[in-house]
């Protein structure tokens, strides 16, 4: 099941980056990929930490450190469009969604396991992102998308109902905040396409953004994070987290976004889970019951029905 899952996301990936490779830029479609490559790793780090340290502190120390970094190296740019009226209603949106997205993430995982944890957060980003679309720019929903969207949930519920986490308690609360989780991700990176079109550079709007996000993770880093700095081995892991996944990749992220839309950013994005389910079981050790890895198929063939419709739309519109 496992193999094949893994094929499933990989037709999911290769068709959303065969199209936007065909008609977009190949470097931004490359650089979501190494972002999401990077992602992919954050769970299986986070799982290295003690117990004694929160999910909350993970995601806060994550978002908050490097969204500071990602404001530093483009103060200017990110200041500017901070000042811009039209871009910094979608930057303040948005920066709802960098604050709510680690929290929902590193809760999720910590409740659901790393594998189911990935896939719900970043398997539910496409159809999310889909709706932010219908609501801000009009563009229709279609009966495929309807279609795509039921058997997803189904995936969902069973996942819900067929998996347990370690203690044996079910891993609906988790499911649910990946749910969240996968909400928020669409909306600020929905929110960031929509101040990147307005004349801002990706990494003053990513900056502007992750900026304003770490103002309120501050303070839930100040009262939730003194055990990250029990070892030198968690502040390793820690920095790892800030540097790597949050700042170099959202640096990748936010090029990407620059040439392609965030509904087929949110699609290619699906490596992340991949890794994050292959890296899940061969290392952290996780299991999932068979109903559970159907669960996971279902998902994944929901997102495959959501993004052939979306490739199929955009080639009828085409000259």
């Amino acid at each position: 099941m496992m193999t094949v899952t893994a094929r499933l996301s990989s037709g999911v990936l290769m068709t959303a980056a065969t199209d936007a490779i065909s008609r977009r830029s190949p470097a931004g479609v490359l650089a979501l990929v190494a972002a999401s490559v990077m992602w992919g790793t954050t769970g299986t780090a986070a799982s290295f930490f003690p117990d004694n340290v929160s999910p909350l502190a993970i995601g806060a120390s994550t978002m908050a450190i490097g969204g500071i970094l990602l404001f530093v190296v483009s103060a200017r740019g990110s200041i500017s469009a901070i000042r811009d009226p039209a871009a910094r209603k979608w930057l303040l949106i948005g920066a709802i969604g960098v604050v709510v997205y680690p929290l929902a993430f590193y809760s999720s995982m910590d409740l659901a396991g790393v594998a189911v944890g990935n896939v719900v957060s970043l398997g539910s980003g496409p159809v999310f992102a889909a709706l932010f679309e219908w609501i801000g720019e009009r563009r229709r929903l279609s009966m495929r998308w309807l279609i795509a969207t039921v058997i997803a949930i189904a995936g969902v519920a069973l996942l819900s109902l067929s998996s347990h986490a370690d203690d044996g308690t079910s891993v609906l609360p988790g499911v649910l905040l990946g749910l969240l989780a996968g909400c928020a991700y669409a909306l600020y990176t929905y929110c960031s396409t929509r101040a990147i079109g307005g004349h801002h550079s990706s990494r003053a709007v990513m900056g502007g953004m992750f900026g304003l996000g770490a103002i309120v993770l501050l303070p839930i880093l100040l009262v939730t994070g003194a055990p990250l700095l029990q070892s030198s081995g968690t502040v390793g892991i820690a920095a790892y987290l800030a540097v790597g996944p949050m700042f170099i990749a959202y640096l990748l992220f936010g090029f990407g976004l620059r040439h392609i839309r965030s509904s087929a950013a949110t699609t290619i994005t699906l490596l992340e889970p991949l890794v994050a389910t292959i890296l899940a079981v061969l290392i952290v050790g996780e299991r999932l019951e068979v109903a559970g890895w159907l669960g996971l198929g279902l998902i994944l063939v929901g997102v495959t029905v959501l993004v052939t419709g979306r490739q199929t739309s955009k080639l009828s519109e085409e000259p």
